[in-house]
């Protein structure tokens, strides 16, 4: 298939932000797209090169695209920044520019789907000297052959900022359009923008099937292969791979015990709620992958964590999941997250830091046994393989420590002894459910003490004044809304220290944000979403100067979330349910 009916849709796509408008223009694209280009151009539609699971990166940045651009386009690096400044958009930019060209030119080469994409991985394996330069001949090249408009979108994908509004509940509702819509008798009405769904059953039956098989294969890719190819039967038959990561199961937040009890039943696990990073450990033979909760690939990072799993897990083939908590070497005691969360970037000094700051992984779930999926069993099944294969070896690898029963005053107890031990709190279990993939429900629910600080996502940044003049020190924060969409909430400058060895720092976050930037007006500049901080605050106000309708009282920055990606960040549900909580206080 041409790129040049890809850049179509795109087009579309950016002329409407109805949700079901694109739905329906995504859905009738989907259906013409032969089956060997669907794979590759989800993966494009998405703005992506590579699924989210993959940690490799083209490692392009603005900067270097001004200078790819400068070459496709024959115009100097000066011109195309101001261009820039003035539109905030080097897509945009490449358009004009290359579309000047091409009228005196009259050149260009058509370019497919498959070439784009092959061209765009082949920038994440140029490394070594000299890499920057060939990246840029590899874009320029691109670009040179590219029309006006695939020039835009290309420039766009590179960079990760695709602007054309389309969420994964979109993706997933037009595979589900495409694929089954004529047997689900799908109709939809563009002048009212209303959809007739005739068995509305049946439909929620086949889109159960598309999300499950999703949160399975983290990738609509496969997904949308599989539904035009095998239907059905074949979203329900597909199975996780151990080395490709799946969504974790998420935890909503309840007040007390007795609320834990009335969602988990009695009775119920409880267990002691860590303060450390989630870990999602795939052992298939020797091979070792480690996790995050946004699916990043941090093996090389935690090599004790390797060490432990092949010694004290007593199954070849095995998906855990798992809270990693830093400790005291000379007293023993849990150390808050933030002691470890920089090992999660870091390339050199690995061996060192895991012997200053080592790691205790504490097991909590199984969602894979000997290479089959188990996510459909009950907990305590799936509690119950764990305790026949981790041997239990204190600050190396043990089953979180927990109680079973229904007993209230039991659970106050345990409650007390984990707080006392420097845990956040408790996570309640129902013992009958299964494991969700990328969900928050009832049959897994967490109680702690304190009001829940925030995990927010960096929109914009000022720079400061006086000896703070050099570095962005200011920073307007945003949750997410149901649909993707970004709600600023405050602003926060406190929190951060002057000196780089004094802990997290200003001129740190102005090395991460400057890459980011996408648009600057005097001293304040706009990023694009990709920091996530956690947030403290004394209270949540209403408010109408920000999008949520919300402001946070007395906001600091605690730390870098680097576990964590946008669309992991507290949402606006969870911004009115604390709000509604302090009312109730």
């Amino acid at each position: 298939m041409h790129y040049s009916r890809l850049v179509e849709i795109y087009e579309k796509l950016d002329a409407t932000t109805k949700r079901l408008v694109q739905t329906d223009i995504l859905s009738k694209f989907l259906k013409e797209v032969d089956a060997e280009d669907l794979g590759t151009t989800i993966l494009l539609l998405e703005g992506r090169i590579f699924p989210r699971w993959d940690e490799r990166e083209v490692g392009i940045a603005a900067k270097t695209m001004l200078k790819a651009i400068s070459v496709a386009s024959g115009e100097p690096i000066s011109k195309i920044n101001s261009e820039w400044k003035k539109t905030g958009d080097l897509g945009t930019v490449s358009y004009n520019l290359i579309k000047k060209k091409k009228q005196s030119t009259l050149g260009s080469h058509d370019l497919t789907v498959k070439k784009v994409l092959k061209n765009l991985m082949e920038l994440a394996a140029i490394g070594g000297i000299g890499s920057v330069d060939k990246k840029i001949s590899l874009v320029a090249e691109l670009l040179t052959s590219a029309k006006p408009d695939e020039a835009k979108y290309l420039v766009r994908t590179i960079l990760n900022d695709m602007r054309i509004g389309v969420g994964e509940g979109t993706i997933r509702d037009a595979i589900i359009w495409a694929f089954f819509g004529d047997k689900l008798k799908v109709k939809y009405f563009k002048e009212e923008h209303k959809v007739l769904i005739e068995d509305r059953e049946r439909y929620n039956e086949y889109a159960d099937a598309v999300q499950e098989a999703y949160n399975i294969a983290n990738d609509f890719a496969p997904v949308a292969e599989t539904a035009k190819k095998h239907g059905l039967r074949g979203l329900e038959e597909m199975e996780m791979q151990i080395g490709v990561p799946l969504k974790v199961m998420l935890a909503l937040k309840v007040d007390g015990i007795d609320e834990g009890f009335e969602r988990c039943g009695k009775p119920a696990e409880f267990e002691f709620k860590y303060d450390g990073m989630r870990m999602q450990i795939h052992k298939n033979d020797n091979d070792i992958r480690i996790f995050t909760r946004r699916l990043e690939n941090i093996t090389a990072q935690f090599p004790e964590v390797v060490e432990s799993v092949e010694k004290y897990v007593k199954e070849s083939k095995v998906v855990l999941d798992s809270e990693a908590v830093g400790y005291n070497k000379k007293t023993g005691k849990y150390l808050p997250f933030q002691s470890i969360s920089q090992r999660i970037k870091r390339k050199y000094g690995i061996e060192k830091m895991s012997e200053e700051m080592p790691v205790e992984v504490n097991v909590f779930d199984i969602i894979n046994f000997r290479g089959k999926s188990i996510i459909g069993r009950p907990f305590e099944e799936r509690k119950d393989i764990l305790r026949k294969i981790i041997k239990n070896t204190p600050k190396k690898i043990i089953l979180a420590k927990s109680i079973t029963t229904s007993d209230k005053n039991e659970v106050e107890k345990f409650y007390r002894e984990a707080i006392s031990s420097g845990n956040e709190g408790l996570m309640i279990k129902k013992l009958d459910a299964p494991y969700k993939p990328g969900a928050r429900v009832g049959f897994m629910v967490k109680l702690k003490p304190t009001k829940e600080n925030l995990d927010l996502v960096i929109v914009k940044a000022e720079w400061g004044e006086g000896k703070r003049s050099k570095w962005l020190s200011s920073y307007t924060l945003a949750c997410i809304d149901n649909k993707g969409n970004f709600l600023e909430v405050g602003k926060a400058s406190t929190g951060l220290k002057e000196k780089r060895e004094e802990g997290l720092s200003f001129a740190e976050m102005t090395d991460l944000i400057k890459p980011l930037i996408a648009r600057e007006e005097g001293k304040e500049v706009t990023i694009k979403p990709k920091i996530v901080i956690e947030v403290g605050y004394e209270e949540i106000q209403k408010s109408p100067t920000y999008s949520s309708g919300y402001a946070l009282r007395f906001p600091r920055v605690i730390g870098l979330r680097e576990d964590r990606g946008p669309e992991d960040i507290s949402t606006l549900k969870m911004m009115e349910s604390f709000y509604n909580g302090q009312k109730k206080k």
